[in-house]
């Protein structure tokens, strides 16, 4: 952990001493309006998840975001040792692809300037992790801000519009050293390594190849990737293809490196795997929460290499949850896994039109950390419908003092 970053935090010495921490009674939520038709500020949304507390599932203190940077479409964020903040963007200010990085003062998060060397940004960006002990970080790409933020349109794709590579960095140089392509890795979005800091390996999701990749050292030095999990699409009427990709929005890793958890916006699932063996990773856990597949839709499936039939809608507490899941966020010791539905509002808008009609959820699963399962809490669901201002998109959770997809140890 960072040296000012962390200094409110508690400063675990490693990842599993970390898992021994006390249980999350806060998370927080960026939420937005944007494509709603509310004309209200985002803002930042705290949820009281302490189950001995009368506000359980609650948001209990909705704060105004505001935010100043040359580069557009801000992303990730990560603290550095240096006390600095880092943080990626997708975009320049006209929408352009540009896979640049801000640095901001750890203290007075003003804006101190580029981490990468002039003129050497990646050609698009959304997501990093570095590992300081082989002196690396690599990062991922969507696509230019252009091109996306307006909903998703297929010539796009056939017209190479959207990324297809993991760009890997000389972390003491900043400087980029090579260029991963992806096989069958189309929109490469969350990236993350290994907890343990001597780790040389991890894993990216690919959102439109709806499939898994690990990228790891060889011996040499450099780096490489392959295809671990593959998500077969789904043959489909009433969408707007003949075939449904799972799309793969957020994955992460338990802090003791054993299991790896993603989401399938579109097919509506959220899996756990055993990545024991990392080359190998094993399907131990899966639950349905919503999704575009859902019986009784718009979609029908013709034809599925996984299900026999079309999964149920799902309601938690009389509400019929809209949208799938997506981002996630998982308790240090790795028996609590939180999820909201919203992806992007214009795709949102796009996708699950009742999203931006009735905003989305958060929800709470439980899991088996001995033989592997998820399964959904009842009596969890934090209903961003009700917002004062109006229905709103909840996005990424974070917890205060650190969580699974921030943190990283030296």
């Amino acid at each position: 952990m960072a040296t000012k970053c962390g200094k409110c935090g508690p400063g675990y010495p490693s990842p599993l001493e970390a898992m021994k921490g006390p249980r999350e009674e806060l998370v927080y939520l960026p939420c937005i309006y944007r494509n709603t038709g509310t004309e209200a500020p985002d803002y930042l949304a705290t949820v009281d998840v302490n189950p001995k507390s009368p506000q359980y599932s609650q948001v209990v203190e909705p704060e105004e975001i505001h935010a100043k940077c040359d580069l557009s479409y801000l992303h990730t964020s990560h603290c550095l040792a240096s006390g600095e903040v880092m943080i990626s963007a997708l975009g320049d200010p006209r929408g352009n692809g540009k896979g640049g990085f801000v640095l901001l003062d750890g203290e007075t998060f003003e804006v101190k300037g580029t981490w990468e060397q002039p003129g050497g940004a990646a050609p698009m960006g959304y997501d990093f992790w570095y590992q300081p002990r082989h002196n690396v970080m690599i990062s991922t790409e969507w696509a230019a801000p252009n091109v996306l933020r307006d909903g998703f349109n297929p010539a796009d794709v056939e017209a190479g519009l959207y990324g297809q590579h993991l760009y890997v960095w000389d972390w003491q140089r900043h400087e980029r050293v090579q260029t991963l392509t992806l096989q069958d890795g189309l929109i490469p979005l969350e990236i993350r390594f290994l907890h343990n800091p001597a780790a040389d390996q991890g894993f990216v999701g690919c959102a439109l190849g709806s499939n898994i990749q690990r990228f790891y050292k060889n011996q040499g030095g450099t780096w490489s990737v392959e295809k671990v999990i593959q998500v077969p699409p789904k043959k489909v009427k009433g969408w707007i293809l003949p075939e449904m990709p799972s799309l793969i929005t957020d994955i992460l890793l338990s802090l003791d490196d054993r299991f790896l958890y993603f989401s399938n916006w579109l097919h509506g699932d959220l899996r756990q795997y055993d990545i024991s063996d990392p080359k190998r990773p094993r399907l131990v856990g899966q639950i349905f929460l919503g999704g575009s597949i859902v019986k009784g839709g718009p979609v029908q499936v013709l034809e599925d290499q996984e299900l026999k039939c079309q999964p149920e809608p799902l309601v938690v507490k009389g509400k019929r949850v809209a949208g799938g899941p997506q981002m996630i966020q998982l308790s240090l010791d790795g028996t609590r896994l939180y999820v909201t539905t919203s992806l992007y509002s214009a795709w949102d808008k796009q996708f699950y039109p009742d999203l931006i009609r009735e905003g989305s959820v958060m929800l709470q699963i439980d899991v088996d950390t001995v033989r592997g399962g998820l399964k959904l809490n009842p009596n969890f669901l934090v209903d961003f419908g009700k917002e004062p201002l109006g229905p709103a998109l909840a996005h990424e959770l974070r917890y205060p003092g650190g969580d699974c997809s921030s943190d990283i140890w030296l």
